[in-house]
């Protein structure tokens, strides 16, 4: 009994420093970048949000111009991804035969699993040349007069990486709304059914409406893999540091900028402005990722009281 009350301790404490060394790491990583950081911090102070000037060579350095395309390519991947992704949550856990549930469960949870970088050859040799062609010269000649649609047609830009972000976070949307989904209760599911109500009904008031925080939740974190990709994105998006409301433009993410120069910076201050906008990027996707696992776990925790 001693032994066995030993050995449980010794369990008990070393995965207490495993679980604790992750949290540490986390806290290193955010020291680290914080303190490399505060000499720009300290240079450009908070205008630094707002500049839209990016000169390396007079040290004029704004972050605006990465804040716009990462939020931009974001959004445009979540509008086009959310419905795609709902509509095969949906599918696999309501509608799907079972013999078939699983094995396309994986190959959806296997896109996950694809190495950015080869979403982005991917991109250039194929993506980018329907986009040059087809695709964007449709949109310029019938939707031409919106401001989205105009500008020279390059093919790589911000609607290129819109679409090849919304193609990576499918698999993390779809996947965790369809376990939200399989967490509620069936009592949910007869109670509207022995109401008279149709399939769809069933799904839109028993499913949807209940497990709409989790959804919420599992688009945020979605948003939150946009906002950090970086190889995919650094390849189709142009990375030039301008803000244009055309989809067609090429522009920089916050990501793009510091895989492309992080290498050319040849003064402290360049480099310290790189972590910076690192620092910036992490405190963005930590917090986006905090808000994402509240809702996810609100939902699920109500599903299993409900169970």
């Amino acid at each position: 009994m001693k032994r066995s009350k030993l050995t449980d301790f010794i369990f008990q404490k070393v995965s207490a420093v495993f679980a604790l060394s992750a949290v540490a790491f986390a806290i290193l990583i955010l020291f680290i970048i914080t303190k490399e950081a505060f000499p720009a911090i300290k240079n450009f102070g908070f205008p630094f949000l707002f500049n839209t000037r990016w000169d390396p060579v007079k040290e004029n350095f704004g972050a605006l111009t990465f804040i716009w395309g990462t939020i931009v390519s974001s959004l445009l991947a979540l509008i086009i991804a959310v419905p795609i992704s709902l509509g095969t949550a949906i599918y696999l856990s309501e509608l799907a035969p079972s013999k078939i549930r699983q094995p396309l469960s994986f190959l959806i949870e296997l896109l996950a699993a694809i190495p950015s970088v080869i979403y982005g050859l991917w991109g250039i040799f194929v993506l980018v040349p329907l986009l040059r062609e087809t695709i964007q010269p449709f949109f310029a000649k019938y939707f031409g007069f919106l401001p989205f649609f105009q500008g020279d047609i390059y093919g790589v830009g911000m609607m290129a990486a819109g679409i090849i972000l919304s193609i990576m976070i499918i698999p993390t949307i779809a996947s965790v709304s369809r376990d939200i989904f399989m967490a509620v209760p069936h009592s949910q599911r007869e109670a509207a059914l022995a109401l008279g109500a149709t399939r769809w009904e069933t799904i839109k008031l028993a499913v949807l409406k209940f497990s709409k925080n989790g959804v919420m939740g599992a688009v945020i974190l979605g948003l939150g893999r946009a906002l950090g990709e970086t190889m995919a994105v650094t390849m189709l998006i142009g990375n030039r540091p301008e803000i244009s409301l055309s989809l067609f433009a090429p522009a920089a993410t916050m990501s793009s900028v510091i895989a492309n120069e992080f290498t050319e910076a040849t003064s402290d201050l360049y480099v310290s402005t790189l972590m910076e906008i690192g620092l910036i990027l992490f405190g963005l996707t930590l917090f986006l990722n905090i808000i994402a696992r509240f809702l996810v776990w609100s939902t699920t925790n109500k599903a299993s009281f409900g169970k």
